[in-house]
């Protein structure tokens, strides 16, 4: 199979399936993040750097099959998705797994670790902007029932409904975020500096996660729309 066609080739001249093969394994590669979080609370390092390894070979080959979608992607076909519909959805997409790397990477080249108070509420906010991604994920599945049905019908009701979901999960995800900077600018004073500074930042990337689900979510509205 040559380089040039492989992802048509594997999956059919339209782009739905490979947009869906790349949100498949951005979902896999957020899902590696809550065992990474978990493991940095228990000082728990080789299992850390594992998962990070793990969340990095993941996003390494979204990127593989982001790149492989662009640059394939067939100029003059006539689809009910138009070719930036598909290209904005998957920068969206990518923008996702490299958060994740992020914040992994940042998390682990500072062995950073939150306050004891903090484990479960930042557990309870991470789970959920992990769940507005898998939503996101459950919405572009739907896209070739979307597709085949002309963006008309109950299909359109089936896949509204799980992006009212995402809404839903997104809002939860930023009221969770907000408990979160409340438990730190409570006892920042008491913390270095700097590690507050980044701890802020890796709480702003959970929330991205979350945020960037709800923009993939927003694209597909969209289409519905036109």
């Amino acid at each position: 199979m040559s380089p040039k066609n492989f992802v048509f080739e594997l999956f059919g001249r339209s782009p739905v399936r490979p947009l869906q093969a790349h949100m498949e394994k951005v979902r896999a590669c957020i899902a590696e993040l809550p065992p990474f979080m978990e493991a940095m609370a228990r000082d728990d390092w080789e299992t850390a750097r594992v998962q990070q390894k793990k969340i990095s070979k993941l996003e390494r080959e979204a990127d593989r099959l982001k790149k492989d979608l662009r640059l394939h992607l067939p100029k003059g076909m006539m689809l009910a998705m138009s070719r930036r519909d598909v290209l904005d959805t998957l920068l969206i997409q990518d923008r996702i797994a490299n958060m994740a790397k992020d914040i992994a990477g940042l998390m682990l080249g500072r062995q950073m670790q939150f306050p004891d108070n903090m484990g479960e509420p930042l557990k309870r906010f991470l789970d959920r902007s992990v769940d507005a991604v898998d939503q996101a994920g459950r919405a572009i599945n739907e896209l070739d029932e979307l597709v085949e049905a002309g963006f008309r019908g109950h299909e359109v009701e089936v896949v509204n409904g799980i992006l009212t979901e995402l809404d839903q999960i997104e809002h939860e995800s930023d009221e969770a975020q907000r408990e979160v900077r409340e438990i730190l600018f409570a006892q920042e004073a008491e913390l270095p500096p700097v590690n507050v500074m980044f701890m802020y930042r890796v709480i702003d990337s959970i929330g991205e996660l979350a945020d960037l689900a709800q923009r993939v979510g927003s694209r597909l509205q969209l289409m519905l729309a036109k």
